[in-house]
C-alpha cells in the first residue's frame, strides 16, 4: 500500500470514530437528500440550483459541487469509504455556507423562527465533528477498515 493510500484509507477498528463518521454521514445526508430531490421539505435539484446560482451568485459547477458533496459525500460517510476525502468535502462546504450564508445572523440557530436566518452554531459542530473524522478515519465497520485491513493480512499482519 503506498503512503498516499495508507494516508487516505488507514484507520483501525475503534468504534468510536465509526460512531462520529456515521452521525456526520446521517445528518449530511438528509441535507444533500433535500438539495438533489426536494425530500424533507427541501426545494429539489432545479430550486437549490436557481438558488445558488440566481441569489448566492454561485458558479454553477460549484453549486452542482455542494449537491453531489452532501449526497455522495453522505453515503461514502456512512460506508466509511474514503472517509477523510469525504469529510473534507463536507467540511469544506459547511465552512463555505457558514461564512457566506449564516455568519451574518450570528451565533445562534433561529429556534423559535423569530429572525430572518440561522447563525453558525450547527456548523461549528458540525466542522468539528468533520475534523475527527479527517483525524482518525473511518473506524469499524467501514470500507476503508476492510481495505487497509486487507493490505496488513498480505505483509503478515492480522
Amino acid at each position: 500500500m503506498s503512503s498516499v493510500h495508507r494516508a487516505l484509507f488507514q484507520t483501525d477498528a475503534n468504534p468510536v470514530p465509526a460512531i462520529t463518521r456515521i452521525v456526520l454521514g446521517g445528518v449530511i445526508l438528509p441535507h444533500g437528500a433535500q438539495k438533489l430531490l426536494g425530500w424533507f421539505g427541501g426545494y429539489g435539484f432545479d430550486g437549490t440550483m436557481s438558488y445558488f446560482t440566481d441569489t448566492l451568485h454561485i458558479p454553477w459547477i460549484l453549486a452542482l459541487g455542494v449537491i453531489i458533496t452532501e449526497v455522495a459525500g453522505g453515503f461514502a460517510l456512512l460506508a466509511g469509504f474514503a472517509t477523510r476525502i469525504a469529510a473534507a468535502g463536507v467540511a469544506i462546504v459547511l465552512a463555505t455556507a457558514a461564512v457566506m450564508v449564516h455568519a451574518p445572523h450570528g451565533f445562534f440557530m433561529n429556534w423559535f423562527g423569530n429572525r430572518q436566518g440561522e447563525g453558525v452554531e450547527f456548523f461549528i459542530l458540525a466542522l468539528a465533528i468533520a475534523g475527527l473524522v479527517i483525524w482518525h478515519g473511518a473506524g469499524a465497520f467501514s470500507v476503508d477498515w476492510l481495505l487497509t485491513r486487507g493490505g496488513d493480512r498480505q505483509r503478515g499482519g492480522r
